[in-house]
């Protein structure tokens, strides 16, 4: 039995609209994002701020607001991809948004789907609105007064077929008759593009009952527009009460005038102004594709366009005569979805494409300025895990892949907006105030002054001195020029709080041990030459080394007495130090030179064990920053060591409690610059770790292992516990220019960090041997009025994402090479030795024009090198006669999806610039493999059309060429989209699909079939739909805990921009699972009141079921901690465990991801 989850909410904005929802609050901004609608409030600055989230059941598909004549606020009509239609309004009696009615469209079933958007648009008047949804058909709906019909607001009225079958845009025009106009702008052949332009009457009588039948006799106009690229319409009002319109009875004389309809083009504008009948037409002075709109004023609109502009259209006017029509650009946006003016200078811009963006316009001086980012990682074109831990080490696990270190890469953004996104499970740092501008901080110190119960003091070492910082409990900050004694000309290395009221400070040329009562210094130790280097100190020893090459150790109790010293001469140099708060006996010291790390006595100096630390890479491995704290209960395991190395890794050993010797070594991949240790004691005895890196972790213990999770903050240079008064269980966190108090989450969030491309980011491919990610990119340029795509293959950083060397560009003049597939291959090269080779496959776009004979190539395989100086080179291609789509490796062999078949090639290199690529076996699929997944010598093919099939390679033996046999087929139309294997379940292998609509099937071979056509036949496990196409499934391979309730085995990625975890359901608890499912489902209220059963139900062309298939929905299982306990009760009678046991097991699950 299968479970999903999702990891990142998709969160791409197809829909927005501003309404009036609330009484006596300003209208609010609703943002359709999949199945949420978000409400977000405008504050007076023009930023957004959200406020609420309401689920729905559905996917949605279209938003309008609508007015009943005699209400106070608006209603919001939502339609939803499976013909549900309900309006959300403000309900009194209950004091809050609510449901007003539902609607379902009974003729769904069958019509034919319209080839364009559905649209949904409203009379200006408010009393009518048209929905097209079918091909050839519209449904008309009346609205009614809330005091005439009491709850029930719109009557659907009638469903009408009309002739204009491709429809490009609709709208209805401004007509001051009372009788609603409606404008088609239609194609009429969808092979040859065309655009026309066609209005009608609504409806026939002067009543407005007898609704119009769309025939030639009932159109009051009809015109061709000259640019075949025109796609929106844009209904201009009639203006304000004193703009008089001037009707001619003279047609010749007549003009254009306000209230007319604009249609937009690609290369010219068209002005029309339905009651004169007269046009106004102007030229483009430079082409592009718009796509969305939004009015300013009656004469000014914001027009965006496909390439991520945003213009201005201005209606020139003399009077309400319309004499002209202007474009300018005014700046550049996220290709944009939607585009909402949102009132005063504030303009939302909803992006599927990119990130939704808020800006500030000023439309007289023609400027915008950005000020609000509303991130989104849609749409994810291709996705690679990668965890930054188990790298190297003793038995390591991914314990239930929860790793904060763990990420998932994604390709996401279309064009310009095309980026590069981490998403990784992480915990979040919030600012609480900034303390003061700061540059140059090494470290934090926080103390307690005489007398003081909490924290009171900060100690803030810079490069050339020392800040002292003293809070109030009221949260007051006064900074000290002296402070109880302490040296502050120079950098503090080390200072704390000792007992007997006592501190001791160390700098770099003394220590310090001084009285906290009255500031005295009791005693000072200063070295006889040279200075103090490193330091750590304990509540009874301080171990410093001098140059680094002498180690000396003091007795605190004895007043800075020398007790010990290790003159290490030449022969090495000590780079770290430290000395355990639990473990005052002992002290651990880095080495330079040796790479090592030592286990000291800290009164004698003397190693009690040693690690070396150099690694077969021969990477850096010098011991910069050392930790040993007591992370996980000390009933689940002793101490652990933490050191923290020179190229990012932390270096992690388990230490023995009786003699403190080192074992189990792991390596985990925190950044790409040593990280910095530091301590954060937690109540119960234990300590969580804050690593300070480009990126920021903080390490700590759960659920019995130990957890490296993301910190939000980028820019820590250092941190410091600080338990103050007015800042209870805080920390204090510098950064490159400032100091500030922050408070930090106490459990682990979904965090993305961006990075733009500036192209598409179509494939990925991840190397852990090069530390770097393999992207084919594609980039659309305009010039000179005409596109040019350029492909590429490009290696960067698998941390910082910078780009490593020169890109290897795919130029295949005159014709267009296209970046379909990449994958990396361990290969054997001409000396036998296994290599990392990266292998793209492209495609040739043609324009539609058959090949030729003398031209009969449609793509290539490319196989690409990574030299010495971390740049691609070419190893070898191959032509093809058809566009590789996809790729895989069985071995040493390489398999390719081609346009129409599968064909095992083998590859042999023959030097480290050459390789022959050879044919050795093919399988011609049902229609076109889509996706490829090779498991030992089989290799499961998604179709378009037909599922999926598996097939298995036989080599060559006895003179018998190689062959791929089927073995098994799902036998269903299904538009497969993403294949992947899923290893391990009960039933043994298995594979997870996805389809165009949303559709996840766990499909497995029938091996328990009676005859051999019978065990042909692959059978489904588990479906459910989704909601969202996925693009891609990556398999992840997790060892889990024995009691673990769901083994992860995929991650999937959407294209709103969702990312979820697939896994299986141990068998103990999916009868518990689905029994809770089922009632929680029953339970659970969402907007618009739709069956969960319905939403979830599997559906395609030719069947839908009654609900999900063995298949647990986490997000709908997470709303259990939502309810009131109450609720909570009643859903478990019966189940078996009690409330309190079922919230431990949902937020058992919740903490997976």
């Amino acid at each position: 039995m299968a479970y999903i989850a999702p990891i990142h909410r998709p969160n791409s904005v197809r829909h927005a609209i501003r309404l009036d929802l609330f009484p006596s609050e300003p209208e609010c901004l609703v943002v359709a994002k999949t199945n949420r609608l978000e409400i977000w409030k405008i504050e007076d600055t023009g930023l957004l701020s959200h406020t609420n989230t309401h689920y729905i059941n559905g996917t949605v598909s279209m938003l309008q607001r609508l007015r009943p004549r005699d209400a106070d606020t608006d209603l919001l009509f939502v339609g939803t991809d499976r013909f549900q239609y309900f309006t959300v309004g403000w309900d009194s009696d209950k004091g809050r948004l609510d449901t007003i009615e539902m609607f379902f469209d009974i003729y769904e079933r069958h019509m034919r789907d319209s080839q364009s958007q559905d649209k949904c648009i409203v009379d200006p008047t408010g009393r009518f609105m048209v929905v097209l949804l079918w091909e050839g058909v519209i449904n008309i709906l009346r609205m009614h007064s809330s005091k005439k019909n009491g709850p029930k607001h719109l009557d659907w009225t009638d469903q009408v077929r009309i002739s204009e079958l491709f429809m490009k845009c609709a709208s209805f025009l401004h007509v001051e008759t009372g009788h609603p106009k409606i404008a088609f702008l239609y194609q009429t052949r969808t092979e040859n593009p065309d655009c026309h332009l066609v209005t009608y009457r609504l409806f026939t009588d002067d009543k407005n009952t007898e609704v119009s039948r769309f025939e030639l006799r009932d159109q009051i106009e009809r015109m061709e527009i000259e640019d075949p690229g025109s796609a929106l319409l844009i209904p201009v009002s009639k203006g304000k009460e004193d703009q008089k319109r001037y009707l001619s009875r003279n047609a010749a004389s007549a003009r254009a005038q306000l209230g007319g309809l604009i249609v937009l083009g690609e290369t010219r504008i068209l002005y029309y102004d339905d009651a004169a009948k007269k046009k106004v037409e102007t030229a483009l002075a430079e082409a592009s594709i718009f796509v969305a709109w939004a009015e300013y004023d009656v004469s000014h609109y914001f027009v965006g366009d496909d390439y991520g502009n945003l213009w201005l259209l201005e209606i020139l006017l003399d009077g309400v005569v319309v004499t002209d029509m202007q474009m300018r650009k005014i700046g550049t946006i996220s290709r944009p979805s939607c585009l909402v003016f949102v009132g005063g200078t504030t303009l939302f811009v909803g992006s599927h494409y990119g990130d939704s963006q808020v800006f500030q316009v000023d439309v007289s001086q023609g400027v915008i300025e950005l000020i609000q980012v509303l991130p989104n990682i849609a749409p994810i074109l291709d996705l690679t895990i990668m965890d930054m831990g188990n790298r190297e080490g003793e038995g390591q696990t991914s314990n239930e892949y929860s790793s904060g270190q763990a990420r998932i890469v994604t390709g996401s953004g279309v064009h310009k907006d095309g980026s590069l996104r981490s998403v990784r499970s992480g915990v979040g740092l919030d600012d609480i105030g900034v303390l003061d501008a700061m540059e140059n901080v090494r470290s934090l110190f926080s103390l307690k002054s005489y007398g003081a119960a909490k924290t009171d003091t900060l100690i803030v070492s810079l490069l050339m001195e020392t800040r002292v910082f003293l809070f109030d409990a009221t949260g007051n900050i006064e900074e000290l020029e002296e402070f109880k004694g302490l040296v502050l000309s120079e950098p503090t290395l080390s200072v704390l709080n000792l007992s007997h009221n006592r501190i001791l400070q160390a700098t770099p040329s003394s220590v310090l041990l001084i009285d906290l009562e009255s500031g005295v210094a009791i005693s000072t130790w200063r070295p006889a030459e040279g200075e103090i280097t490193n330091v750590s100190a304990s509540d009874q020893w301080v171990v410093l080394s001098v140059n680094g090459r002498v180690l000396i150790s003091l007795r605190i109790e004895q007043d800075l007495i020398k007790m010990g010293q290790n003159d290490l001469g030449d022969s090495d140099q000590v780079v770290s130090i430290h000395l355990p708060p639990q473990y005052p006996s002992i002290g651990v010291v880095g080495f330079w030179k040796s790479g090592s790390v030592s286990i000291i006595d800290v009164e004698t100096l003397e190693p009690r064990h040693g690690v070396d630390l150099r690694r077969k890479d021969d990477h850096a491995s010098v011991p910069l920053d050392i930790a040993l704290a007591q992370v996980l209960p000390p009933e689940v395991s002793g101490p652990t060591l933490f050191i923290a190395m020179e190229d990012g890794f932390v270096t992690t050993f388990n230490i023995s409690e009786e003699d403190f010797s080192p074992s189990g070594r792991k390596m985990v991949v925190v950044g790409t610059r040593h990280a910095k240790l530091q301590l954060l004691p937690q109540g119960d005895g234990t300590y969580n770790l804050f690593s300070t890196s480009e990126i920021p972790s903080l390490i700590y213990g759960s659920e019995g292992r130990i957890v490296y999770s993301a910190v939000t903050s980028d820019d820590a240079v250092c941190v410091c516990a600080f338990d103050a008064e007015a800042f209870p269980d805080s920390i204090v966190v510098a950064t490159d220019k400032e100091v500030k108090i922050s408070s930090i989450d106490n459990e682990r969030r979904t965090h993305v960090n961006p990075l733009p491309m500036g192209e598409t980011v179509r494939r990925i491919a991840y190397s852990r041997s090069e530390r770097a990610f393999g992207l084919g990119c594609f980039q659309r340029e305009v010039k000179n009025n005409e596109e040019v795509v350029i492909s590429s293959f490009k290696l960067v950083d698998e941390v910082i994402f910078k780009q490593l060397g020169k890109a290897f560009f795919f130029d295949s003049s005159p014709r267009v090479e296209m970046v379909e597939a990449v994958i990396r291959a361990d290969l054997l090269d001409s000396y036998g030795s296994r290599v990392e080779r990266f292998i793209v496959g492209t495609s040739y776009l043609d324009d539609g024009q058959a090949p030729t004979a003398h031209d009969d190539k449609r793509g290539r395989i490319l196989v690409l090198g990574i030299d010495s100086e971390r740049e691609p080179y070419l190893v070898t291609s191959r032509q093809l006669k058809g566009a590789c789509r996809a790729l895989a490796v069985m071995g040493d062999k390489i398999v390719a999806a081609l346009a129409k078949t599968v064909i095992v090639y083998s590859y042999t290199e023959t030097s480290s610039t050459s390789a022959a690529v050879k044919k050795l076996a093919s399988y011609r699929p049902a229609t076109y493999p889509i996706d490829l997944v090779v498991k030992d010598n089989t290799i499961a093919i998604a179709d378009l059309m037909k599922s999926m099939s598996l097939v298995e390679f036989t080599p060559a033996v006895d003179g018998q060429p190689a062959k791929l046999t089927e073995v098994s087929r799902h036998y269903q139309a299904y538009w497969a989209t993403a294949l992947c294997h899923i290893e391990g379940a009960e039933w043994g292998d298995a594979w997870l699909e996805a389809d165009t609509q949303g559709n996840l099937m766990v499909l497995r071979k029938n091996q328990a079939g009676v005859t051999e056509e019978d065990k042909r036949r692959m059978e489904v496990t588990s479906e459910i739909n989704l909601g969202e196409m996925a693009n891609k499934i990556r398999e992840v391979t997790v060892d889990a805990s024995p009691n673990a309730i769901i083994v992860p085995k995929a991650f999937i990625g959407t294209v709103e921009g969702g990312v979820y975890l697939f896994g299986l359901v141990s068998p103990k608890y999916q009868d518990l699972l689905i029994r809770f499912q089922t009632k929680l489902a029953d339970v659970v209220e969402t907007t618009g009141s739709i069956e969960f059963s319905k939403y979830r139900s599997f559906r395609n062309e030719e069947r839908e079921s009654d609900g999900p298939f063995r298949f647990i929905d986490g997000e709908l299982i997470e709303r259990f901690l939502d309810l009131d306990e109450s609720h909570q009760e009643t859903i478990c009678q019966g189940l078996g465990p009690n409330a309190e046991a079922m919230r431990n097991l949902v937020e058992e699950l919740k903490r997976m991801h």
